[in-house]
């Protein structure tokens, strides 16, 4: 073998060492600074969260802090199921798309077709699934929730959604404006009942968690699952106090945040999103993909595809250092909250949960960026 090829191969391999050794290093000071981070907003003895960070295959960051339960002091872990608050809304939204990919529903069907007991029949047939699906249906949300806080407690889908079917009047017109609105979303919960025959939870169970993996997934209809699942809690005169079922009016919705899961399951179903597991590629690419309506007339260009938000930057409504395109949805109900991120230029996806009532994407965008991996 030539000397100069032996030299060669020599200084390849120590450069690859090299890298391998840099890379390492770097990952273990990713973790040093994400385990610092949440060291201080998670206590042993309180509740706590989990967080997954990765990047293709490779994990990048896994931990859990905090205690599940209070009262049992079980430990919050990778396997907690924890309740996900608006990320249980990209379920409704899949299901949707998957009954219209089947032909037996179509976005541009209007909601009198679901719901002909409207009040209002012209507001009915002007507002389109699509519209419900993306917030910009103009319906206004009728419910009186704090002045019927009780009711609201063990109301489920249809109760949250039958206040808006008497609405005489639209805030904005169908596709000009985007308005966030939880009941929308148990409306379309019902459509995929109407629609499949069977009670959308059990549409849910059977054409995603169950091809996705997802074996420890579950979405209520009512009452809080029974048993292995996270409870929430807010801090009340410096004491964490249980805020979940029974105590959060509106908890007991499904449609807008019934699906409780896992940082393990989760991680299955952004798999199952990238590898088209559980319904056709189009679906997949039509969800991640925003349209803007020829009447829109928000103080915002459109964020929402009626699935996931779509943006420049880890946030929707505040602009940040970082010039990568991001598909996330959050969730925030009683005690809870929850983010889940993908970023496809870097082939990254963040998912974490907490029962703490804290929101902590802030810290770990912070630290992604600092350390070039989302610059």
């Amino acid at each position: 073998m030539p000397l100069n090829f032996k030299l060669l191969s020599a200084l390849l391999i120590t450069f690859s060492i090299q890298l391998t050794s840099f890379a390492q290093m770097r990952e273990d000071l990713l973790k040093s600074k994400l385990d610092s981070a949440f060291s201080e907003l998670f206590k042993a003895d309180e509740p706590g969260g989990a967080i997954l960070i990765q990047q293709g295959n490779k994990v990048l960051y896994e931990n859990s802090f905090g205690l599940a339960d209070l009262k049992t002091r079980e430990k919050f872990t990778t396997k907690t199921v924890s309740n996900l608050g608006s990320i249980s809304k990209t379920f409704v939204s899949y299901g949707i798309l998957m009954l219209q990919d089947q032909q037996k529903l179509s976005t541009d069907d209007n909601l009198l077709k679901f719901f002909p007991d409207f009040k209002n029949k012209n507001i009915a047939s002007k507002i389109k699934l699509r519209h419900v699906l993306t917030h910009s249906s103009g319906l206004p949300d009728l419910r009186h929730v704090d002045k019927d806080s009780i009711f609201y407690l063990t109301a489920k889908d249809e109760e949250n959604f039958r206040p808006l079917k008497s609405a005489d009047s639209l805030e904005f017109e169908p596709g000009t404006k985007f308005e966030y609105s939880n009941p929308a979303y148990n409306g379309l919960a019902l459509v995929i009942e109407k629609t499949s025959g069977m009670k959308w939870q059990r549409f849910i169970g059977d054409h995603i968690f169950k091809p996705s993996g997802m074996k420890n997934s579950c979405i209520t209809d009512g009452s809080y699952p029974e048993k292995n699942v996270a409870h929430g809690y807010i801090l009340k005169d410096k004491v964490y106090t249980e805020y979940d079922y029974g105590e959060c009016p509106t908890f007991a919705a499904a449609g807008n945040g019934g699906v409780w899961s896992s940082i393990e399951d989760l991680k299955k179903y952004i798999t199952a999103i990238n590898q088209c597991k559980f319904t056709n590629c189009s679906v997949i690419e039509t969800s991640k993909t925003l349209y803007k309506p020829e009447q829109w007339n928000g103080k915002k260009p459109v964020y929402h595809t009626g699935t996931w938000f779509v943006h420049k930057g880890f946030y929707a409504d505040t602009q940040t250092e970082e010039n990568v395109d991001v598909i996330e949805h959050s969730g925030d109900q009683g005690g809870f909250k929850s983010h889940l991120i993908i970023i496809p230029e870097k082939n990254i996806s963040i998912i974490w949960l907490t029962n703490n009532n804290k929101f902590i994407t802030g810290h770990i965008r912070r630290i992604l960026l600092k350390m070039n991996y989302i610059n």
